[in-house]
């Protein structure tokens, strides 16, 4: 029998499927060709959702109203106040439904119901800070250009917005991108994931009970060919953001570069935890399992490699892998569970393989490397998984496994540390555990890292923004420069007075 913390399937009746449809233009709507795609639990294997599948039609027909809902101004145009007004009840309405939408989104992703309710719960205030940016939202002048000259610099809504959406974090995710987008006076066309789509579509439910017009914000549910794709290509959507894999990242600009429309990518990483000596390494151990195990491994910033000092390396990992063996995995409905399911059994196969190949070159398996059986529930589980004897050159430490999976490699020095740190081509997030803040401040200036966590993981505000270098993506999240990606900055120029001298000077 496996030493590790197993949540069994509690005895529930699961609620009936969820029936998704397209909002378009402010009305409920199903595919013109009648096509439906079903969502089967990954923990529980029931179909727990029913969405239409949309195609180009509906795409097109969703970019339309949205076009004409910016260009009459009927968002575009409102007060900052009006604005704000509107996504503060919408926030109000998130917190109200928190366990509707949690339940969705446990039964469509396999995350614990405790996860699901606080991302949840926490995405309002994503929409409230939104809202704060909204009545915020100001340009600059320049007034020292001379006594005949006064120059303004606006800031403008973009236009209209594709919003692309991942099924790790479907909720989350989408609170990141549409309050901001609304707060500076964009339309938006939202596709969800065709996996996790049900909590975008209760969210429509409350922006139309918000008050929000129609044509502003509008959701067309399937597939990223044809939906994702007809949002990144067609020329009167003029931005589009999108969260998932980098490979399907480069797809989308790819797809853009046609229309140059602007586009914001939240990608991919490879998130590494250096830790000194002198850090306090009970702490440092429970942050690296939970970085880790945290939605199965399934996030972009999952803490999935670490980088350990030699003197501390080998009790450091035992620290670790005593800790993972206390970790719940099991049924997401269960309270007490911490980890779930994987999405969909291709990609515990893919996850698996990762594993299967760094034994192979070499590499110890310290914990699990195996598909997980849970009583009463679906194969889709995998165990906690740790990986020694890693070296830089790996597959598995270098490509984004996904999944509950933990890279071990060692360092002596701090530049030995950095060095290994920037050998990737993600630069996401990183972090450092040290008692000593110069050596803290040194491993921030030095990480290729668009965020860095001191002696702590995966920490997050809405106020401070959000997103990756290298190969993690483009622009950035939340925060004021989160609002900024959906504006659009125009310099105006005045003389005062007849104060120009002729350019043309005629005989006379």
């Amino acid at each position: 029998m496996l030493d590790l913390t197993l949540i069994p399937a509690i005895r529930t009746t699961l609620p009936p499927a969820f029936e998704a449809r397209h909002l378009i233009d402010g009305q409920w709507q199903g595919s013109a060709d009648g096509a439906t795609s079903e969502r089967l639990s990954p923990s529980h294997g029931t179909v727990v959702s029913r969405a239409a599948k949309g195609g180009k039609a509906e795409a097109e027909a969703a970019i339309a109203a949205a076009r004409t809902a910016f260009d009459d101004g009927r968002w575009s145009q409102l007060s900052g106040k009006a604005r704000a007004t509107v996504l503060l009840k919408v926030a109000d309405l998130i917190e109200a439904n928190v366990e509707r939408m949690a339940l969705v989104e446990t039964l469509e992703s396999g995350k614990p119901i405790t996860q699901a309710r606080g991302e949840i719960s926490g995405a309002a205030d994503l929409w409230r800070y939104a809202a704060s940016l909204a009545r915020t939202l100001h340009g600059d002048s320049h007034n020292s250009l001379g006594a005949e000259m006064l120059a303004v610099v606006l800031k403008e809504p973009i236009g209209v917005v594709g919003v692309i959406t991942p099924w790790n974090f479907p909720f989350w995710i989408l609170s990141q991108k549409l309050p901001f987008a609304l707060a500076a006076g964009c339309t938006c066309v939202v596709k969800p994931s065709e996996l996790t789509p049900s909590t975008t579509v209760i969210l429509g439910e409350h922006l139309i009970e918000a008050g929000l017009p129609a044509g502003v914000v509008n959701i067309v549910l399937g597939y990223g060919q044809p939906v994702g794709a007809t949002l990144a290509s067609h020329p009167h959507v003029d931005m589009v953001t999108f969260t998932g894999s980098t490979a399907v990242g480069r797809g989308i600009a790819a797809a853009a570069s046609s229309t140059l429309k602007k586009v914001a990518l939240e990608l991919g990483g490879k998130n590494p935890q250096v830790i000194f000596p002198d850090a306090d390494l009970e702490s440092a151990a429970d942050a690296v399992v939970f970085g880790v195990y945290f939605n199965v491994g399934q996030c972009c910033n999952s803490g999935s490699r670490i980088i350990v000092h030699e003197d501390i390396a080998q009790a450091f990992t035992a620290r670790v892998v005593e800790l993972s063996r206390q970790v719940a995995f099991g049924d997401p409905l269960d309270p007490a569970t911490q980890v779930g399911a994987i999405v969909s059994r291709e990609h515990g196969a893919k996850i698996d393989a990762y594993v299967t190949a760094a034994r192979k070159a070499g590499a110890t398996v310290a914990l699990g490397g195996a598909p997980l059986e849970v009583p009463g529930l679906t194969p889709q589980f995998y165990q906690p998984t740790v990986v020694t004897g890693v070296t830089s050159d790996m597959a598995i430490a270098r490509e984004e496994v996904f999944g509950p999976v933990l890279t071990v490699l060692t360092f002596r020095t701090l530049d030995e540390a950095l060095t290994l740190v920037n050998d990737a081509d993600y630069g996401l997030s990183a972090g450092v555990w040290s008692e000593n803040v110069h050596t803290c401040l040194a491993f921030a200036r030095g990480a290729q890292a668009g965020t860095v966590w001191t002696n702590t993981w995966m920490d997050g505000f809405p106020e401070v923004t959000f997103g990756g270098m290298k190969q993690s993506g483009l622009g950035r999240e939340i925060g004021r420069y989160g609002l900024d990606e959906f504006l659009e900055v125009k310099s105006l120029v005045m003389r005062i007075g007849r104060t120009r001298a002729p350019w043309v000077r005629g005989q006379g």
